[in-house]
């Protein structure tokens, strides 16, 4: 997975391709003018001054100026994103999270005190802030020497605040070792959040993890509380012994939509006897032959029909 995934991502962009440009030309065409002009008045002064007081101010008013409404994007501008950035996705970022990466992108573009300067915001930030500090993690210069700050903000209960380093983001499959990688994905179930957002999920699979999601799953049922369907996709690749009998019970004994959950992931377990026991679920495994059944059917807690 690591090949595959520094592969094209670590080339620097030609500079009319900076993504702070990109966020520039979304904010202008959704931001009102006056206020757009404070904006790019700021960002010169810290061209200017970058002290730290001027930057703290920046970030903070930047909502109350600019608001704090959905970035309008399209289609296009998420393939645009995409393009400059292989695995930038910023669907769900707000004109706030945009102009406050903006600020930091051009404030430290080219200086060597990033990593210092991104652990104190974050010390110092609310929530608001944080969310749009490692929304901003694809597009940072360096990002190693981010991964114990962002590591720290994954110890948050703000689910809000987790989603903004786990969904949609390749920091994670990118930077992150096993050991971080999978208390991300157990926390993630911890919070009550999707996987399906997890870049990179099915390729940073791995046995201890799926060992930890069994064990996680034990512990949900003795104390009679529910697992989520969507933990199974991460167990089906290294499920043998105990770990395809928890899958066998939940195919034959689990509701409908965690016997899909559980179809799917065996359909991707090669142990004998799998396929045999698939058999005895003939409509699950039409549908997934047929494509009706994928993990996309889980999509942002969206179920199958």
């Amino acid at each position: 997975w690591r090949l595959a995934s520094l592969e094209g991502l670590r080339s620097k962009p030609m500079k009319n391709q900076l993504p702070s440009n990109l966020l520039k030309k979304w904010l202008i065409r959704q931001v009102e003018g006056s206020a757009y002009e404070w904006f790019v008045g700021q960002q010169e002064t810290l061209a200017g001054d970058a002290s730290a007081r001027n930057l703290y101010m920046t970030l903070g008013m930047i909502p109350r100026r600019l608001g704090k409404g959905d970035l309008q994007l399209s289609i296009e501008d998420l393939e645009r994103a995409d393009g400059i950035r292989p695995g930038w996705n910023p669907k769900n970022w707000s004109v706030d999270v945009a102009a406050r990466v903006v600020t930091l992108l051009t404030t430290f573009d080219g200086r060597g005190d990033f990593a210092a300067a991104f652990v104190d915001l974050c010390r110092g930030a609310d929530v608001g802030e944080r969310i749009a500090y490692y929304s901003g993690l694809p597009l940072y210069a360096e990002p190693q020497t981010l991964n114990d700050q962002v590591a720290e903000g994954l110890r948050t209960n703000m689910r809000s605040e987790f989603e903004a380093i786990a969904h949609r983001n390749p920091f994670p499959f990118e930077q992150f070792d096993d050991h971080r990688w999978n208390h991300m994905v157990l926390k993630a179930l911890f919070v009550d959040s999707s996987l399906y957002p997890i870049q990179g999920l099915d390729a940073r699979a791995n046995s201890e993890l799926a060992q930890m999601l069994c064990d996680y799953a034990h512990e949900r049922w003795a104390a009679g509380r529910p697992v989520a369907p969507e933990l199974w996709r991460c167990v089906g690749p290294y499920a043998e012994g105990s770990a395809l009998e928890d899958l066998e019970r939940v195919l034959g004994e689990g509701n409908p939509v965690s016997r899909q959950a559980a179809a799917l992931a065996l359909n991707v377990c090669s142990e004998p006897g799998v396929q045999d026991l698939l058999d005895t679920v003939p409509e699950l495994r039409s549908m997934m032959a047929s494509g009706a059944l994928s993990w996309k059917s889980f999509k942002d807690g969206a179920r199958a029909p």
